[in-house]
């Protein structure tokens, strides 16, 4: 136990300590409109950039930032190896960026991006891409990894397949919620929406789930050969319509991982790795708090079954 990791598992819990929780977001649900939601917002840590004014996707991309800024300060406090957990569990952020950057072709100029900070791997050479086949010699020299074609369907899903890999072979407190979030991607990609993995994404995708579920036909072999690390993400799941809610199960999932995590009294990575995991959790919970009183709280049964 160094010095580091006792600054930096305090400054974790700490942070997850502070945050929204769970009778937050149900308050904010329940409020009579979006307004009134967002003034109730700025008394919790997603006050920073918060306009009270703002619409509901303005509003929900409000915490996202938050988050962002967040996972930065809370990857400032780490050790080497702790900073390098942040960045890892981080990497949806910059496959957002990503995402965004290859749409803004044909769809007008992109939102702004992320500001990753010390959270990029390589934004920095990507926010430069001037094509997406540029985009895709990025990803190839950097550890993403070439992500086997260049559209944004085959880009973005490799991404989060590579992030998925990593997460699971660096990050082993991690290891099932990898698994389980590469078994929902690869349902719905391959079985609802009948699309076919790239090489690499399926090379990512067999280390996580196994070469004999990747390679399935159908959704109920798919469900049969899914190695056990995974196998729980889609449990009680029929077919690929119901998938919606097995991802909405998948936070509640992680979110109990996390406290168990944070709970340890070793200062350690797996309190690391539980604080990114409660305060990722907690933002899911309150923009889909603040979608449900857009609604005038009429998403209000909707949303009570997604906090499980």
């Amino acid at each position: 136990m160094g010095a580091g990791w006792v600054a930096g598992v305090t400054r974790a819990k700490a942070m997850a300590a502070g945050r929204a929780g769970t009778d937050t977001a149900r308050a904010l649900a329940s409020a009579p409109n979006l307004p009134e939601a967002l003034r109730a917002l700025t008394g919790t840590p997603y006050r920073r950039g918060l306009d009270t004014r703002a619409g509901a996707a303005e509003a929900q991309r409000s915490v996202a930032d938050a988050l962002v800024w967040q996972l930065r300060v809370l990857a400032g406090w780490q050790p080497q190896s702790g900073a390098r957990a942040v960045r890892l569990l981080a990497a949806g952020f910059e496959i957002e960026n990503t995402r965004d950057l290859l749409r803004s072709p044909t769809g007008g100029p992109p939102p702004a991006p992320y500001r990753l900070g010390a959270l990029a791997t390589v934004w920095p050479r990507l926010s430069a891409a001037g094509s997406a086949a540029d985009v895709r010699a990025v990803l190839a020299t950097s550890v993403w990894g070439d992500p086997g074609g260049d559209t944004c369907g085959e880009v973005i899903t490799a991404m989060r397949l590579s992030a998925a890999a990593r997460t699971a072979a660096h990050l082993p407190p991690a290891a099932r919620w990898a698994a389980g979030e590469a078994a929902l991607l690869v349902a719905r990609e391959v079985h609802l929406t009948g699309r076919r993995l790239t090489a690499p994404a399926a090379r990512d995708a067999a280390r996580l789930l196994g070469r004999a579920a990747v390679r399935a036909a159908t959704f109920a072999q798919y469900r049969e050969h899914l190695a056990p690390a995974a196998r729980w993400a889609l449990a009680d799941v029929e077919g690929p319509e119901d998938l919606w809610r097995a991802e909405a199960r998948w936070w509640p999932a992680v979110d109990r991982d996390a406290q168990s995590l944070l709970s340890g009294a070793r200062f350690a990575l797996p309190a690391v790795v539980g604080a990114v995991a409660a305060l990722s959790v907690d933002a899911w919970r309150v923009r889909a708090a603040l979608g449900c009183a857009a609604h005038g709280g009429r998403a209000r049964e909707a949303f009570d079954e997604l906090l499980g």
